[in-house]
């Protein structure tokens, strides 16, 4: 009995911590579409260029892109910049121990970071930053507070501030995407980290159609069994 209190206890603290984390921040809906090659081919192109330098991906393979419909040739010529073959896993070269004296943290392994986190956060965290002198890296973020994290996509998106009192963001300083297109460039890339931390789901759900309906004609044909056995009792 306890142990079922202790838990109980555990859990109530991490959701409360959560909803404390949150209750300023409303998180936006990502556009995921997992059957949109061409979204998850522009997603992994952005995460291979602007996050694998300093964000691991060590569960994932290079070759597990073939799922998004690019060729080993494409991989190898594109976008195998931190191994030399297409069946290694996405590592970096730089160690936890120099990340945490640079930034202060050591930077999270990414591979399943949505699957921690969900997707509506991710999409909201990457467009939630702020100018804010008060911080080592001079950024803030309205859905991780005190973020260690400076914003990489700051050329693109431009410089935002914070209204404090609508608790809402302004752009002051215009980016090279509007914020449409930004916001179309980080959907894309939450859409790529979300198929990263589950690289199988699709197959996994087709399979489960199969499967339903497998289990459906065992039905039928169980039923129609039964009756076929009783018949002769009753």
């Amino acid at each position: 009995m306890k142990i079922v209190i202790k838990l109980f206890l555990m859990l109530a603290l991490v959701f409360s911590s959560v909803g404390f984390a949150n209750e300023h921040s409303t998180l936006d809906k990502a556009p995921i579409d997992l059957k949109d090659q061409a979204s998850l081919q522009r997603g992994a192109k952005t995460f291979i260029n602007y996050c694998l330098n300093c964000h691991s991906a060590n569960y994932m393979r290079y070759n597990r892109l073939k799922d998004i419909g690019l060729s080993d040739n494409l991989i190898k010529e594109n976008l195998l910049f931190t191994a030399e073959k297409v069946g290694e896993p996405m590592k970096i070269a730089m160690t936890k121990k120099d990340a945490k004296a640079w930034f202060g943290a050591t930077p999270p392994d990414l591979s399943v970071e949505v699957r921690a986190r969900g997707s509506d956060w991710v999409y909201s965290y990457l467009r939630g930053y702020y100018r804010d002198s008060s911080t080592p890296s001079g950024w803030n973020n309205t859905v991780f507070e005190k973020t260690a994290m400076p914003h990489i996509l700051w050329k693109l998106q431009g410089d935002q501030k914070l209204n404090e009192e609508l608790h809402t963001l302004e752009i002051v300083k215009p980016g090279t995407l509007s914020a449409k297109e930004y916001d179309a460039f980080v959907g894309d890339l939450v859409n790529y980290l979300t198929f990263m931390s589950e690289p199988s789901k699709l197959k996994r759900l087709d399979m489960g159609y199969y499967v339903l309906l497998f289990l459906g004609l065992l039905l039928v044909l169980t039923v129609k069994l039964k009756k076929e056995f009783w018949k002769d009792i009753k």
